[in-house]
């Protein structure tokens, strides 16, 4: 089985496939200083309640913008599970052109997120991620990455207007029942939610119109459900897309061979 990790700024996502579907999905919030056991002790235990063994992990991928986090990523791969960890990088086999001034620059979550979309749906197309930064990647016909936009995330902007204006509340996000808000928090609300919307659909039509020929756009990440209610410009939601370009890069490419460890030392 197959254990892809996949390590954002906000959130640590652990997810199990056993060659035909996922097995679990299990999220934890990013600290980089977080140790390998700190890990496995909360991981296997969720593994557990789903049924899965340590030694049944045959491979490990792990797909991360944080790098100080991956020190910690690998050692649990090596330590708990037997398996040196592919790693996400542009240097590996994508199956597709990064056509940008630096490839290395890009974040491996962008690139895991084409890669799949190009499988699912082809192209050409537009992925919007909505992560701690909302990011628009876009896919040409043959699947080769293009580039994209990054714009500040959505709870980045409600913590950033917190706490940059004394008098205005920390607020949750939620469509508004209008546009126009009749008391603070209201007004709050629709300015980070169509704010957003116009944002969407702005990018998106900038893009195509630079891009010149019909493309889907496929979104992701928690909020997407939520932004795709307010706007027609988001035609899919698919909230697996960066797990399995996790998945599907590791198909592509060799697992590192882990020196001097043998998996019966789990057993």
């Amino acid at each position: 089985m197959l254990l892809a990790i996949d390590a954002g700024n906000t959130n640590v996502v652990f997810a199990v496939h056993d060659g035909t579907r996922w097995r679990g999905r299990w999220r934890i919030a990013m600290a980089p200083e977080r140790t390998s056991d700190e890990y496995a002790v909360w991981l296997l235990q969720l593994m557990q309640f789903a049924s899965l063994k340590p030694v049944q992990i045959t491979r490990c991928v792990i797909g991360t913008v944080v790098p100080a986090a991956l020190y910690n990523l690998r050692r649990l791969c090596r330590d708990w599970f037997g398996a040196e960890p592919l790693v996400a990088r542009a240097a590996l086999d994508w199956g597709f052109a990064i056509k940008v001034d630096s490839p290395t620059d890009v974040g491996a979550d962008r690139l895991l997120n084409a890669l799949a979309a190009h499988r699912h749906y082809k192209g050409p197309l537009i992925v919007i991620d909505f992560g701690t930064a909302t990011t628009f990647d876009v896919v040409d016909a043959a699947g080769d990455y293009q580039g994209g936009v990054i714009a500040p995330g959505i709870n980045l902007s409600i913590e950033a207007l917190h706490r940059a204006a004394a008098r205005l509340p920390r607020i949750g996000i939620g469509r508004p029942q209008a546009a126009i808000g009749r008391n603070t928090v209201a007004a709050m609300q629709s300015g980070i939610y169509w704010g957003y919307v116009g944002l969407i659909e702005g990018i998106t039509g900038r893009i195509k119109a630079e891009f010149g020929a019909p493309m889907k756009v496929i979104g992701t990440g928690g909020l997407a459900p939520l932004f795709a209610e307010g706007t027609s410009v988001i035609e899919r939601i698919d909230q697996d897309i960066t797990l399995d370009g996790l998945r599907m890069l590791s198909e592509r490419n060799p697992s590192p061979v882990l020196p001097s460890r043998t998996r019966a030392e789990l057993e």
